[in-house]
């Protein structure tokens, strides 16, 4: 794991704290799109580094990516509803 990946973990947990959409913020901070974010963000939730870190937020990550694995692939996908920490609601 390396700084930017740390860092990533870091404004996942406190983004929601800072005025703008998540979008611009991910690019002004990081310089990655929301679709390169996601794919690293992803990534970390599978490293045990990320897990020592963060680990309420690396769980609570994992729960919302395996939710969304066992999705019947017969429904139509929905945008997720979340939050403004990025908590799903419902």
């Amino acid at each position: 794991m390396n700084d930017t990946d740390r860092a990533i973990l870091d404004f996942e947990n406190e983004w929601w704290r800072h005025s703008g959409t998540k979008e611009r913020l991910v690019q002004e901070r990081f310089g990655l799109s929301s679709t390169r974010y996601y794919q690293r963000l992803n990534r970390l939730l599978d490293d045990p580094e990320a897990l020592e870190r963060a680990p309420a937020l690396v769980n609570r990550l994992l729960r919302v990516r395996d939710s969304k694995a066992v999705r019947d692939p017969s429904e139509p996908a929905r945008a997720p509803v979340e939050d403004e920490r990025g908590e799903p609601r419902g």
